[in-house]
């Protein structure tokens, strides 16, 4: 059994604004810094064995405060990256959305099979090691609602809600199957926390690998 508990950056003065991130390496505003502390709390008694997060500020700046509450160095993977938006970088995903009717169709914006891809071999990788234990994973919006969506789609639609910046979701891979045990999560007490780590937890959803 392998928990992965996957992180969303702290907020950052674009995500304010409405603006795609891509590629563009923004430091967190005051209320992410907030939002990393935070998570570094809640996420401090889970017993975490590593850090891994996307090399571009925002999520190694998250990732830092977990990583230091455990005596762990953050370590980077470039398959974590936010989704590569090409030219439309910085550009309000809105006006976007209405010019080419959604990210997808966008012309030179990464594909959605692309980030699933590599989000998903990083995944593969972690739980091909044994018993390695409860990893924190600290990436962007779109690889981990894509990655959710890949793995654990949801019985009613295929698209997750919007990771808000700072959540964490849990996902447990065992016995080749991958369950999501908390989503979305970011307010809740360290009991909730520690409770969803419990092997008796429903699962939200599940899915084989």
């Amino acid at each position: 059994m392998t928990d992965i508990y996957l992180c969303r950056h702290g907020r950052t003065a674009m995500n304010v604004a409405g603006l795609l991130r891509g590629r563009l390496d923004p430091d967190l505003d005051l209320v992410g810094y907030a939002e990393a502390r935070d998570l570094a709390e809640l996420l401090g008694e889970v017993g975490l064995t590593r850090v891994i997060a996307s090399p571009l500020r925002r999520a190694v700046e998250t990732a830092r405060p977990i990583a230091k509450r455990y005596g762990l160095e953050v370590e980077t993977d470039e398959r974590l990256l936010d989704r590569d938006y090409g030219r439309f970088d910085g550009t309000a995903a809105a006006d976007l959305i209405e010019t080419y009717g959604s990210l997808d169709a966008a012309p030179g914006v990464e594909s959605a099979a692309a980030v699933t891809e590599r989000g998903r071999s990083v995944l593969a990788d972690l739980v091909a090691i044994p018993d390695a234990g409860p990893v924190a994973v600290v990436s962007h919006d779109a690889v981990i609602r894509l990655l959710l969506d890949s793995l654990v789609p949801t019985p009613a639609h295929n698209e997750h809600v919007p990771p808000r910046t700072g959540c964490w979701s849990l996902l447990r891979y065992t016995d080749a199957a991958w369950e999501l045990l908390m989503a979305n999560s970011k307010d809740d007490p360290i009991e909730t926390v520690l409770a969803a780590r419990s092997v008796h937890h429903a699962p939200v959803g599940s899915t084989r690998a």
